[in-house]
């Protein structure tokens, strides 16, 4: 025992307990089934809560609609992922839209965390001004706009430009960030080294995992790849981290709702293990 807390022992002082991490499931992770699925697989499984990927999905894009599932399967939404993927281009409108509408909605439901994707290099002044225009819209809105990282696109063997500013956000300039240990593993980089590099920023995890080197986006489940997902975890564990982690594995192969959700559980055991939380 350290002679600090010797010291608040004997004066009757107990020592904080270390913050209770949440582990979200994300509504990705139940893809290409409903959000309404996404709420009800993360109750029957014991998450904490929920990471809601806006889509084409009506009910991802309507706040009352989100509130009403959170609220009758008693799971809070941690995190709103803005629709800025590839597959959601055509979801509210022009970039700038999709931070601000996304913003709003965290604010409508409660949800501390926005996370969003570093521009495609083709959306000039989005991209050119990215860095503070999310910071100002955080600010504007009270709520975290985390930046995720994402992974080169490789074409014929080379490395295509797609991001801009880059693809890794740790030497970015942002306030916050949400680390993928997928995407790390496209990049061949090492999760552990990025955690520790960004200290404080690291605000929100996607909890799964890749097969380093590879091309491909896997989300595997964590444990089954190469990425140093328990190191990461043990290490947010005992550095006054406040985020949340938040399972999101592809499921799209499994076999059947039994097969999912066994997936499912074992993401949300191995978090559980690896922040040191008691299982049921």
């Amino acid at each position: 025992m350290t002679g600090n807390a010797t010291d608040s022992a004997e004066n009757g002082v107990q020592a904080s307990p270390a913050r209770h991490i949440p582990v979200a499931l994300s509504t990705a992770s139940v893809y290409p089934l409903s959000v309404h699925d996404g709420f009800a697989v993360a109750a029957d499984l014991g998450y904490d809560g929920v990471e809601v990927l806006v889509t084409h999905n009506g009910d991802s894009q309507d706040a009352a609609a989100l509130t009403r599932l959170a609220e009758r399967y008693d799971q809070p939404i941690l995190a709103i992922h803005a629709p800025t993927l590839l597959l959601t281009q055509q979801v509210w409108g022009s970039a700038w839209n999709k931070v601000q509408r996304s913003a709003q909605m965290a604010v409508d439901v409660g949800a501390e965390v926005v996370v969003v994707h570093p521009p495609f290099r083709w959306q000039n002044d989005y991209a050119e001004t990215f860095a503070h225009g999310v910071r100002d819209i955080a600010e504007a809105f009270g709520v975290r706009i985390a930046v995720e990282n994402m992974y080169p696109w490789r074409v014929r063997g080379r490395e295509a430009l797609a991001y801009l500013p880059h693809w890794d956000p740790v030497p970015q300039d942002y306030s916050d960030v949400t680390w993928d240990f997928s995407h790390a593993a496209s990049a061949g980089a090492s999760s552990l080294d990025a955690a520790k590099a960004l200290g404080s920023r690291l605000r929100h995890i996607h909890l799964t995992d890749g097969i380093s080197p590879s091309t491909k986006d896997q989300h595997l489940i964590p444990g089954h790849g190469t990425q140093e997902c328990a190191e990461v975890l043990q290490h947010i564990a005992g550095n006054g981290f406040d985020g949340a982690v938040v399972a999101e594995i592809s499921t799209r192969k499994a076999k059947g709702a039994g097969q999912r959700e066994e997936w499912l559980a074992e993401t949300l055991e191995f978090a559980r293990v690896h922040l040191g939380q008691n299982l049921p």
